[in-house]
């Protein structure tokens, strides 16, 4: 495969935590689904939480075009060196396949956070001294400073729990060049109540990460928004429920701000899972793309 990130990933892509283990013995299993997806339509997998090449491999050794990206690989938790020798071998025998996703993770996940710009400045001045090219990497940046590096230094951003709101004004200060591929929760519920209940059980973890709640500070919400698991208002800018039409019309949303692609992330449950995969529902989101 040939051409820019941009080109090659689509319009739509997955997000899941569930495409990847560490178990080797459910590789045939994620492979199956990634064969799935890549049939449906998609243009992208990203791959969620702490992964890396070594996660991607099976899904893109068992395809044929589907790009595969890390959302994220954690700058604290791998090596420069061998984020780069990793890339390089995956890349080798996958051309274009594999995109390093990258981003600073979470003081509550990594002793060693800290001044977490400086640190990735670090981390992509090593990737360069190690050949791992610029415009085969993403960032994950939610704030000016890392959406400016997004632009001048990586071949643009996967910013995670935005607003469509947000994904315009990242838009225009990365340009129109730089790749911007934001992901977007997806309840597939259409029952006001229900879905937002599900909603609020899955966003409680994130809410007590500072790096996600100072960003939605930044972006116009409130004290009263993140508390009691977040407002109405609040769940309903950065998650897409409701029947098919309305779900569409907010994936749209982020189209007409300004996102290139958009990674769905499907939420079924409180909290994420490695086990499950849900397939039919990834079909069903499908379906309503088409």
């Amino acid at each position: 495969m040939t051409g820019n990130v941009k080109e090659t990933v689509g319009r739509y892509g997955i997000w899941s935590t569930a495409l990847h283990s560490g178990d080797p013995s459910r590789n045939a299993e994620l492979a199956e689904a990634a064969v799935e997806l890549e049939e449906l339509g998609y243009g992208a997998l990203w791959l969620g939480g702490n992964s890396s090449a070594r996660d991607a491999a099976p899904l893109i050794e068992a395809t044929s075009r589907i790009v595969v990206g890390t959302s994220i690989q954690s700058i604290w938790e791998h090596e420069a060196a061998d984020a780069a020798a990793s890339f390089a071998e995956l890349d080798s025998a996958h051309p274009g396949r594999f995109v390093l996703g990258l981003g600073v993770s979470h003081a509550k996940f990594a002793e060693q956070y800290r001044r977490p710009y400086s640190a990735l400045v670090s981390y992509l001045d090593a990737l360069d001294e190690a050949g791992q090219p610029a415009d085969r990497r993403l960032l994950a940046a939610l704030g000016p400073k890392t959406i400016d590096l997004a632009r001048e230094r990586a071949a643009g951003s996967i910013p995670y729990l935005v607003t469509a709101d947000q994904t315009a004004r990242s838009r225009e200060r990365l340009g129109d060049g730089p790749l911007l591929a934001p992901e977007l929760k997806v309840v597939l519920e259409s029952d006001p109540a229900r879905a937002r209940t599900l909603a609020r059980d899955y966003l409680a973890m994130y809410l007590a990460l500072p790096n996600y709640t100072n960003n939605f500070l930044r972006n116009g919400f409130t004290e009263d928004d993140l508390a009691n698991g977040g407002s109405d208002r609040l769940i309903d800018a950065v998650y897409a429920w409701g029947d098919e039409a309305r779900i569409r019309a907010r994936i749209d949303e982020y189209i007409a701000a300004g996102a290139d692609h958009v990674a769905l992330q499907l939420v079924h449950g409180s909290t994420p899972t490695r086990e499950f995969l849900p397939r039919e529902g990834w079909s069903r989101l499908a379906s309503l793309l088409t």
